[in-house]
C-alpha cells in the first residue's frame, strides 16, 4: 500500500481489488475470480507500518481517482479484519461514496463469507 500511487492511471474510474499479501497464496483461482479486471492494491494489517497513511491513500482512491469499486480480500485470520476495518473507515471518511464488497477467505482457500458493505 506504501507504493500505490491514486494518481496512478490504472486507478482512475477503475474497480479496485484491495487484497490482505497473504490471499493470493490460499486461493487458487486468486487472479480469474478475483483480480480479473481491477486494479490491485496489497497490504498487510499486521506487518505494515503506517496504517494512517494507508486510510488517506484510500480515501484519495475514492475521491480522487473516483474508482468504481472497492473490493476487500482478507485471510480468516484476526489480523485481516484489520484491513477490512481500514477500507470501512475510508469509506465512511470519503465524501465520495463507492459500494464496498468483502469477502473472507478460509486457510484452506475456501470462501467463507462473501458480502457488500454499506456505508
Amino acid at each position: 500500500m506504501h507504493l500505490v500511487s491514486p494518481e496512478a492511471p490504472y486507478y482512475q474510474g477503475a474497480d479496485v481489488l484491495l487484497s490482505a499479501d497473504c490471499v493470493a497464496y490460499a486461493l487458487g483461482d486468486f487472479h480469474s475470480q478475483y483480480l480479473k479486471g481491477k486494479s490491485l492494491a496489497i497490504a498487510c494489517p499486521k506487518l505494515d507500518e503506517g496504517q494512517d497513511i494507508y486510510q488517506q491513500k484510500i480515501i484519495s482512491l475514492i475521491e480522487d481517482a473516483k474508482i468504481n469499486t472497492l473490493t476487500v480480500l482478507i485471510m480468516q485470520v484476526p489480523c485481516c479484519m484489520g484491513l477490512l476495518n481500514l477500507a470501512r473507515q475510508a469509506s465512511e471518511a470519503a465524501q465520495r461514496k463507492v459500494p464496498v464488497k468483502y469477502v473472507v477467505v478460509g486457510v484452506q482457500g475456501e470462501i467463507l463469507q462473501e458480502e457488500w458493505v454499506t456505508s
